[in-house]
C-alpha cells in the first residue's frame, strides 16, 4: 500500500486535484474515496468534495496489479534509463496509453517490451505513465519504473517544479516577442472533443509562457513553457492568441497548406529532479524531420 500526501494548490474538486497529482483516473480515485482511502485534513473525503486551497490531501493507493496491456516490439527512442525511470522521445502519431477501442501500438505497449519494470499506480492500461502528450504531438516523456518514483515525479508536475517546454509552428506572424497567457480552461460546451477558454469563475486556471523564436512570411516558430498542465493547453492558448498551431485541425484551420498527419508541436525539453538522487536533470530532443522540413520551406520563402 502506498501512502502519499499533497497540499491543495487551489480551489476545486478532490478527485480533479488528485488526478493531476497521481495520474490516477477520477473514476479510480472515486473508488478509493468510497473505500475511505482519501482523506482531507485527516478526515475521510468523498471524490466530489470541494477544496479551498491549502488543505492536506492524503490518498492510499493499493499495491499495483499486473498490467493487462500487452508488450509489443515497437521501436522507441529511449534517451535515458536507470532503475527508477526512463526518458523517451515519443514519435508523432503514437498514442501514449490504451483507451476505448485502442489497445495496440501505444507507447505503453512498446515500453512493456523494452523495459523490465514499470510503476503500477497508473493502473492496468497506464503502467509507468506519469504525464501525457497528445497522440499527434511528438517529444519527451518521463516514465516511472517503480511507484516511489511515480509519486515523486507526479508531485513535481502537480507542484510545477518539473518544467516542460515545447516548440510549435503557428499560423500568422506573432507581434509580441514574449508574454504569458493566463485563462480559465475546461471542456468546450459546444464540442466534447475539445477544450476551451472559459469565462472567469469557470474551469481551471491555465498558464502558458511563450517566446518568438523565428518569424516567417505567414508563420511564427514559438517556444511555449507550461506552468500548468491542462489538456490541450498549448493548442487552446495558441488558438486564443489568434495563432493556432499549424496542422491542428481540431483547434486550427480546416484547410491546411501542408499535408500533415498532425500538429507541428514538439516537447523538446524536460527538466525534473531525480526522485532518488535529488539531481536536477534536463533532457532535450531535436525536432522531428517533418517539422524541420517545413521550417526549411518557410526559410527558403523569406530569402
Amino acid at each position: 500500500m502506498q501512502r502519499s500526501k499533497f497540499t491543495a494548490d487551489g480551489a476545486g474538486r478532490v478527485d480533479v486535484f488528485l488526478s493531476r497529482c497521481t495520474s490516477l483516473t477520477r473514476s479510480a480515485i472515486k473508488k478509493l474515496a468510497d473505500a475511505d482511502m482519501v482523506w482531507v485534513n485527516c478526515l475521510p473525503a468523498k471524490a466530489g468534495a470541494m477544496l479551498k486551497g491549502g488543505e492536506e490531501v492524503e490518498i492510499l493507493i493499493p499495491d499495483p496489479v499486473p498490467t493487462s496491456a500487452q508488450a509489443e516490439d515497437i521501436p522507441i527512442e529511449i534517451l535515458y534509463e536507470d532503475d527508477d525511470l526512463a526518458v523517451v522521445n515519443k514519435p508523432q502519431g503514437m498514442t501514449v496509453h490504451a483507451g476505448a477501442g485502442n489497445y495496440e501500438g501505444t507507447l505503453v505497449n512498446a515500453l512493456l517490451f523494452r523495459l523490465k519494470n514499470l510503476s503500477g499506480i497508473g493502473g492496468e492500461l497506464r503502467p509507468g505513465i506519469v504525464h501525457r502528450i497528445d497522440k499527434e504531438t511528438s517529444g519527451l516523456l518521463v516514465v516511472a519504473k517503480n511507484d516511489a518514483a511515480h509519486l515523486s515525479l507526479s508531485k513535481q508536475i502537480a507542484e510545477k517544479t518539473a518544467r516542460r517546454e515545447y516548440f510549435a509552428l503557428v499560423e500568422g506572424v506573432v507581434k509580441e516577442d514574449s508574454g504569458t497567457i493566463v485563462t480559465q480552461m475546461g471542456r468546450d460546451p459546444k464540442n466534447r472533443l475539445r477544450q476551451a477558454v472559459l469565462p472567469a469563475g469557470e474551469g481551471r486556471r491555465a498558464e502558458t509562457r511563450f517566446e518568438v523564436v523565428e518569424r516567417f512570411k505567414n508563420n511564427t516558430l514559438m517556444r511555449f513553457s507550461l506552468k500548468t498542465g491542462r489538456t490541450h493547453q498549448i493548442r487552446v492558448h495558441a488558438k486564443y492568441m489568434g495563432h493556432p498551431v499549424v496542422g491542428d485541425k481540431l483547434y486550427g484551420y480546416q484547410r491546411q497548406r501542408f499535408h500533415l498527419e498532425g500538429q507541428l508541436l514538439h516537447a523538446f525539453r524536460l527538466t525534473f529532479t531525480h526522485p532518488r538522487t535529488g539531481e536536477v536533470m534536463t533532457f532535450e530532443a531535436p525536432m522531428p524531420e517533418t517539422f524541420t522540413h517545413i521550417l526549411q520551406i518557410l526559410r527558403n520563402e523569406t530569402t
